[in-house]
């Protein structure tokens, strides 16, 4: 295997419950019930802010902000008929920091929804993802 292959492996843990990870690393559960844990398609929704969160955060430290808050809320529409697939992705970024400005924000925000989230860019092109921006002091 080279550096580019990731596997994971999921176990039914009954009901509509299923752990999975890399093997012998950390696992989660994904609950189609979301009794347990999230669904899989909320999986999908939390991946993808999580890998946008891993790239913003990343970018402004190399542009000098010292973050002091980040949160994301994320919200997927599906479609009515199966496969249900998301139809448009919305984000809503809120963050502060020192040496944080409006520009930095954006500019690191569109550099990971349209070239570096591998979530989000291993979608299907034809799914439109916004954001709205709130800066607080």
């Amino acid at each position: 295997m080279t550096d580019n292959v990731r596997t994971a492996m999921v176990e039914w843990q009954g009901a509509m419950r299923f752990r999975g990870g890399a093997p012998g690393g950390p696992t989660i559960v994904l609950d189609a019930d979301a009794k347990d844990g999230p669904g899989p398609m909320l999986g999908l929704l939390i991946a993808a802010a999580g890998c946008t969160g891993a790239d913003v955060v990343s970018i402004l430290e190399k542009s000098q902000v010292k973050l002091r808050k980040y949160l994301t809320t994320i919200a997927g529409v599906r479609a009515e008929d199966h496969p249900k697939r998301y139809r448009s992705i919305h984000l809503d970024f809120t963050l502060a920091g020192d040496g944080l400005d409006e520009a930095k924000a954006r500019r690191a925000i569109d550099l990971s929804i349209t070239k570096y989230c591998s979530v989000f860019n291993s979608l299907n092109p034809d799914i439109p993802v916004t954001y709205d921006l709130i800066l607080e002091p």
